[in-house]
Formats: structure tokens, C-alpha cells, sequence
């Protein structure tokens, strides 16, 4: 595996995320996924891909800021810092985020198993 096929696959993430494509979020996230919020919250991939769908979680400029690969036989590890403007529910989202995400191929399938988010205190 190499590094610049994970950072394609973290910018389909990104796009997806942006535009609510719940059917490539889908196949992006792996059925198995838990994923830790900025609040502490555990969720599955259907409550992940639920708020994009439901129109609850929407982004309007998602902005790399930094990002970081850790490569594994099967794995990788990424920790990206990124600037996120959007909504949640009527909640503006004007903030920066750290995101942690386990990513696992299985055959020539690339998916989220396991992610984290931190909001970045300035």
C-alpha cells in the first residue's frame, strides 16, 4: 500500500463529506465502523452516514490544513487537521478538527474501520 493511494482515498472522504454522498460515504465506511465524536459519542456507520443523508450534518467547505500517513501491511493510519465551515442541524460549524482514521483493505477494498475527531483548540 502506498502513501498517495491513502491520500486519494482521504480526499474521496473529503469530497464525498462536502457534497452528502451518502452512496460514496457508503462505500467508503466499513459496515464495522466505530467512530468517537468531538463529544465522546460511539458511532456505527449507519448513524455516521444517517446525519449526512437526513441533511442534519452539512458541510459547505471542508480545508485540509495537515495531514499524515502512517502505513501498515494492510493498514494505515491518518491524522488530518482540517478547517471545517457547515451546519449542524441549525448549528453553525465554524471550526478546526483533528480526525484519526483507521483505514483497512481487504482485497482491493479500501474502508474506514475506526476514526476519531477532536476539535483543535486555538
Amino acid at each position: 500500500m502506498e502513501e498517495s493511494l491513502i491520500i486519494d482515498y482521504e480526499e474521496r472522504l473529503r469530497e464525498a463529506m462536502l457534497i452528502g454522498d451518502v452512496k460514496s460515504l457508503d462505500n467508503l465506511i466499513n459496515d464495522n465502523l466505530i467512530f468517537v465524536n468531538h463529544l465522546g459519542q460511539v458511532l456505527t456507520k449507519e448513524a455516521d452516514i444517517e446525519a449526512h443523508r437526513s441533511g442534519v450534518l452539512n458541510f459547505t467547505d471542508i480545508k485540509i490544513l495537515d495531514q499524515k500517513v502512517i502505513l501498515l501491511e494492510n493498514s494505515a493510519v491518518t491524522v488530518t487537521r482540517a478547517a471545517l465551515k457547515g451546519l449542524f442541524g441549525i448549528e453553525p460549524i465554524v471550526d478546526e478538527m483533528c480526525y484519526s482514521r483507521v483505514w483497512h483493505r481487504n482485497g482491493d477494498k479500501l474502508t474506514i474501520v475506526s476514526g476519531h475527531c477532536s476539535l483543535v483548540q486555538k
